[in-house]
């Protein structure tokens, strides 16, 4: 047990910890996304569709909020960037919980998805500063057991606070995040590895770089469908569940499912997927996932709810550190928060979208419908991840070399390094 801990969680970067660390904290309160749907269709009275208008607003945000803070991550540094997100985060997630017509609920949700999704360019960025290459699938592994052990946790305090008031879920969600903040303001150091004062000229890099990068955004646009599935277990999910007759807190138990099989099981895969075609993992986990969320049109008691979750959690097990990883193998290193943050838009704008199209198509067509869409588009995306998956792989093998036309688009500008007062951070010997 010893050797599989080291091998599993041994040699990374002390500032990897702390990232670690305010990840397992900041999951550990993430009450309101979880629950928003239930509080708005149950405690304000909302219809399927509204609510999933004021839970697509929190995904607009996110998108402009990712976009913003991959452009700053890369210009202002990671840190200054993760700390006004956090604090502006906790802010606002307190603000929320007191809000109360629809128009204050959606410009609330707006601002928060902007601050609270702001920060992941800037977290992913300095993760891959400070995790060398040979490290990155067990580092997002890990990283990834830290939100499912919050998650998991979360769901069911979050169930077992909604019966006695749902403002509590906003005031510690508030607080976690303001405990990340902290965290984030004493023990991270600036990892940017170089500062440069790039001059403004047509076709310098910049935002437009990355979308002309095609091999980068047809991944995107893969990503964006099977996340566009994954999305509705927090939306039409606990919809469907309280339809069938189900409570909050039966919803919380069930899903937190996912999050205990992810704590027991994280650790292994990337032992698992070791060796094996990047591609066909991709395709294989999509299928699962497809598969998981298609079998909910069958579903109507707890029983089948908890093997449906079983199923698309595996799927999902296999798909997030290989997928996080191959993002930081073609992104390249000037351009990080700009790559990582159009990354964290494909989530975003499916966030955005799941809600209002599932729930539309929930409310109009029927849950049967709605689940077996989900299940053909993972199909879809299964056979996209195959056909895609050479061009992305030789583009991972150009990126790593020195040559400068390993880059994806042409980014031939004036560049000025200025030293950097805040060294990198170094890979300590004692890790």
């Amino acid at each position: 047990m010893r050797g599989w801990l080291r091998e599993a969680a041994g040699g990374l970067p002390r500032q990897f910890w702390f990232l670690w660390t305010g990840t397992l904290i900041n999951r550990l309160g993430s009450f309101v996304v979880i629950y928003l749907a239930i509080y708005l269709t149950q405690d304000l009275h909302f219809t399927p569709s509204s609510a999933g208008l004021v839970l697509g607003a929190y995904g607009v945000g996110g998108a402009a909020g990712t976009l913003t803070g991959g452009v700053l991550a890369d210009r202002w540094g990671r840190r200054p960037t993760m700390l006004t997100a956090q604090f502006g985060a906790a802010v606002l997630m307190l603000t929320l919980g007191f809000a109360q017509g629809f128009w204050q609920l959606i410009i609330g949700t707006f601002l928060l998805g902007t601050f609270a999704e702001g920060v992941r360019p800037a977290f992913q960025a300095m993760m891959i500063d400070v995790v060398p290459d040979k490290d990155r699938v067990r580092a997002y592994s890990l990283n990834y057991w830290a939100i499912n052990l919050g998650f998991a946790t979360s769901a069911v305090l979050a169930g077992i606070a909604a019966k006695f008031d749902f403002l509590l879920l906003f005031v510690v969600d508030a607080g976690t995040t303001l405990i990340t903040a902290v965290i984030s303001l004493i023990f991270l150091a600036e990892t940017r590895p170089v500062r440069a004062a790039v001059r403004r000229v047509r076709g310098g890099p910049g935002l437009g770089t990355v979308f002309r990068d095609r091999v980068f955004v047809s991944f995107l646009a893969l990503n964006f469908f099977i996340v566009l599935v994954m999305m509705q277990h927090m939306s039409t999910l606990p919809i469907a569940m309280a339809s069938d007759g189900l409570s909050p807190a039966t919803y919380g138990w069930v899903i937190a499912v996912n999050g205990i099989m992810i704590v027991l099981g994280q650790l292994f895969i990337p032992k698992l997927v070791e060796g094996h075609n990047r591609s066909r993992v991709l395709a294989l986990a999509t299928l699962v996932m497809g598969a998981g969320f298609g079998l909910n049109a069958f579903a109507g008691t707890v029983s089948i709810y908890v093997v449906t979750v079983v199923i698309w959690t595996l799927g999902e097990m296999l798909q997030t550190p290989s997928n996080s990883a191959l993002v930081a193998e073609l992104s390249p290193s000037l351009l990080r928060g700009r790559y990582v943050g159009v990354n964290s838009l494909s989530w975003s704008a499916a966030g955005a979208l799941a809600p209002v199209v599932g729930g539309f198509v929930q409310q109009h067509a029927g849950n049967t419908a709605l689940w077996l869409s989900c299940a053909a588009i993972g199909g879809l995306v299964a056979v996209g991840q195959l056909l895609s998956g050479p061009a992305r792989e030789r583009r991972a093998r150009e990126l790593q070399s020195p040559e400068p036309s390993a880059m994806p688009a042409p980014v031939a500008t004036e560049v000025r390094h200025e030293e950097d007062v805040t060294p990198p951070v170094q890979p300590r010997p004692a890790r």
